[in-house]
Order: C-alpha cells, then sequence, then structure tokens
C-alpha cells in the first residue's frame, strides 16, 4: 500500500520511527521499495553523488525531473519526495508553486522538499494550497553553503538554537507536513522534535527525531569524495564493486570470460558451409 503524507503523521502520532534514504535510479528505487523503506528523497545531492558537481548549486530543474521520473517508476509504495533545486523557489511565490507542480506532475513524485525557514514559510502556504504536499528542511541547508561559509553544525549557540526552534514552528504553521534537521546538536533536535506536531527527520541530528535519512551512496561506502561524521557505513559497497571490476577486467584480458556457458551456439555444419 503506497505511503502517504499521512503515513508519516501517523508514525509520529504512534511514535514509530520513519526510514528514509536518498535514491536517484529506477534500480535503487525498487530495491529499497523492496526493502520497505518508508521514503525516498531524491534529493539534490544528486548534482554531487551521481552528477560529479562539487556542490548542489547547479543542479537544474531538468536534473531533478529526469532522476525523480525514474525513482518514481521503481518505487510503489515508498513515498517519493523530490527536492526543489537551487533558484527553482527562492524567485518569486508563483515561481515556487509552478516549480513545485512540475516536480509533481512531469516528475511523478508525491511531495516536494524545499529549504529553508522563516524566509520560505509564504513559498510552503502557496504550494500547499495548490494540494502539493511539503517538506521543510532547516538546519544546515547545504543550497546556503556559501552563506554559512562552509558545510558547519548549526544551532549551537543559544541565539541559533531559538531561531531553528522558531523557524522549525515556522514551517509546521505554514502547512510542511514534515521537517527534515540537518546537522544540529541531537539535544536540540529532540526539543524541535518535542515542540511540533509534524514528524521530524534526521540527518546528524541524533535519534530523538522521528526519523532518519542518508544518502545511500554515503551509508554505503560508494561515495568516496567526503564523509560525514554522521554517516553509519552499513556495508563497502564502492570496495566490492571496484574489485569486481578489477575481477572482470582480468578475466577479459585472459580471454576466461565469456567462458561456455555465456556464449550462444551454432551447429559446426552450419559454420562449415559458411566457408
Amino acid at each position: 500500500m503506497k505511503n502517504t503524507v499521512s503515513t508519516f503523521r501517523n508514525k509520529k502520532s504512534n511514535n514509530e520511527k520513519i526510514s528514509m534514504l536518498t535514491a536517484y535510479d529506477y534500480s535503487t528505487a525498487k530495491l529499497m521499495d523492496n526493502a520497505q523503506i518508508d521514503g525516498i528523497l531524491v534529493g539534490d545531492s544528486l548534482g554531487m553523488v551521481m552528477l560529479g558537481y562539487d556542490d548542489t548549486l547547479s543542479v537544474t530543474m531538468e536534473d531533478m525531473i529526469h532522476h525523480i521520473k525514474a525513482v518514481s517508476k521503481g518505487a510503489k509504495n515508498a513515498l517519493v519526495v523530490g527536492d526543489m533545486p537551487f533558484m527553482s523557489y527562492q524567485v518569486s511565490v508563483e515561481n515556487a508553486v509552478y516549480n513545485a507542480g512540475r516536480l509533481i506532475k512531469e516528475g511523478g513524485c508525491q511531495a516536494v522538499k524545499l529549504e529553508g525557514g522563516a524566509t520560505v514559510c509564504n513559498q510552503i502556504k502557496a504550494i500547499t494550497n495548490a494540494s502539493i504536499p511539503v517538506m521543510a528542511h532547516i538546519g544546515l541547508t547545504p543550497q546556503s553553503v556559501n552563506a554559512f561559509g562552509g558545510f558547519k553544525v548549526q544551532g549551537k549557540s543559544e541565539d541559533d538554537a531559538k531561531r531553528l526552534l522558531q523557524e522549525a514552528k515556522a514551517v509546521e504553521q505554514a502547512g510542511a507536513f514534515a521537517v527534515v534537521l540537518e546537522c544540529i546538536p541531537a539535544k536540540l533536535a529532540q526539543l524541535i522534535t518535542d515542540s511540533i506536531s509534524i514528524p521530524t527527520i534526521g540527518i546528524g541530528a541524533g535519534a530523538g527525531c522521528d526519523g532518519q535519512i542518508l544518502v545511500y551512496q554515503d551509508m554505503l561506502g560508494m561515495y568516496s569524495d567526503f564523509t560525514p561524521k554522521f554517516v553509519k557505513k552499513y556495508s563497502n559497497l564502492g570496495k566490492m564493486m571496484t574489485n569486481a571490476f578489477k575481477e572482470y577486467i582480468k578475466d577479459v584480458n585472459n580471454s576466461s570470460f565469456p567462458s561456455d556457458e555465456h556464449i550462444f551456439k551454432i551447429s559446426d555444419d552450419i559454420i562449415n558451409k559458411l566457408y
């Protein structure tokens, strides 16, 4: 049965945890769906882990729609959330609603995510008024990396902690159905979680959140450029894949692949008639 925003709300009400991962293609989304993941975020992190960009700022609407469409075809049960890329919602409320609609209509996701607190509440209200569910995102918001001066933990000072608590309440009031808390102290995340009625999805925010999300290449050891402190590696597929590639190259070079079991055969009589 397809998960919806109501599924997320009910899980918080029933004190059940919410599991989310990122995905960017059909095959991976299908594997996660078969594992019964609650939700899949097609994150703008695809710019770094899939497209090789230095950050998420270069990701376009076309990039997002392309990958959301693939994931949506593979995820039959998980709630699919599409990330709104940089400058797809900041320019104006009208622009935000239009681009959110594109992700839903052309990509096939069931909700969108955008970064920011009080500054994007008007966009959240307008998008939800257009019957599009919105997941908010506060704390470390990667699209604001230049303003932050790098990837830094947020909310460590009293003023910043108060601001994040206020922003969580603001996005809830604006109509967001959930909020991602990224790279904030665990005790602050717990306070925010207890202070709002919508689910909190943590990434580097401790176990007190209502749910958790990770970039799947990070938790599987497939992305080696940088590994955040908050990532737990559940497997080292990157090393396993490299070893498999090396084994394949070796088999090709010494002609042990393809072997007899991998080829199609034809009668020698037919071949002899061709000479």
